[in-house]
């Protein structure tokens, strides 16, 4: 892996074969550079003003974010190594109902290799995973619910039906209103996670989840890794849902590559 931007002297002087070859030039990143290069905001945090919302996504380079409805067939070594350290940052990992059904959800896991990095900035064990749904159409007896690490997180909107309320708490799972009806308010959401103590939070969609959160306003980031294939089709790309009614301008702000694969993040200006 390499970094392509930002340029600095040192990234210039090893892409050009001068000086020591470590982050700039080509080679597999340390998991310490990693989550270095995708470290949240210092203001982000229970000291800091607010939350922060960052998505992570994969697209191919014709717009497809699935194949056979799933991300794993466009994905990579190393985009997933990068999908590992993000969920390691992360105080939360926010899913929609559907990408949980499709691709299979379990609880987060500790790692080893974040553990003290964790301790340090205050961090449980592991992210809580947080599902949106409105129907609360779950399985309730997937490990995901009923043996994470830690609790896994319903977030549903107040008219959502008691009965799969009574079965989303009964599983273990704690339930949260983030909404008056039977949606989920985005803005209020991250308010209710703030207010949990969950302030470093990842998405990782699906396309239906981070339009809800583009059309809102809350997405703060986006880590989007550009995969080198084709897949023509009529996959979803990575955000769907009505179209807001003026682009929202976001800076690209670091960008890596790794065999073809390019890894992006852009922060909104």
């Amino acid at each position: 892996m390499r970094r392509l931007f930002p340029v600095t002297d040192e990234t210039a002087a090893r892409d050009s074969g001068g000086g020591p070859g470590t982050e700039g030039a080509d080679h597999e990143w340390a998991l310490e550079e990693l989550a270095a290069a995708y470290a949240y905001p210092s203001g982000c945090g229970p000291a800091g003003p607010q939350p922060w919302l960052r998505a992570n996504m994969v697209s191919t380079l014709d717009g497809a974010a699935q194949h056979d409805g799933r991300s794993q067939p466009i994905s990579s070594a190393a985009d997933m190594r990068i999908f590992g350290t993000l969920r390691a940052l992360a105080d939360a990992v926010v899913v929609g109902a559907e990408t949980v059904r499709q691709e299979g959800y379990r609880p987060a896991r500790a790692r080893e290799d974040f553990a003290a990095l964790r301790e340090a900035a205050g961090q449980g064990p592991a992210p809580a995973i947080a599902v949106v749904s409105a129907s609360l159409d779950l399985d309730f007896s997937l490990p995901l619910f009923t043996s994470p690490l830690v609790p896994t997180l319903v977030l549903t909107g107040a008219a959502a039906a008691p009965d799969r309320v009574a079965a989303a708490e009964k599983a273990g799972a704690q339930v949260v209103i983030a909404g008056d009806g039977m949606g989920v308010d985005p803005a209020r959401a991250v308010r209710a996670l703030a207010d949990r103590g969950l302030y470093r939070l990842l998405t990782e969609g699906g396309p239906r989840l981070l339009g809800q959160l583009v059309a809102a306003g809350v997405l703060d980031e986006l880590c989007l890794t550009v995969s080198p294939m084709l897949t023509a089709g009529d996959a979803q790309r990575i955000a769907g849902g009505p179209p807001v009614a003026v682009p929202r301008r976001f800076e690209l702000t670091s960008l890596l590559e790794e065999a073809g694969f390019l890894f992006s993040r852009y922060r909104r200006t």
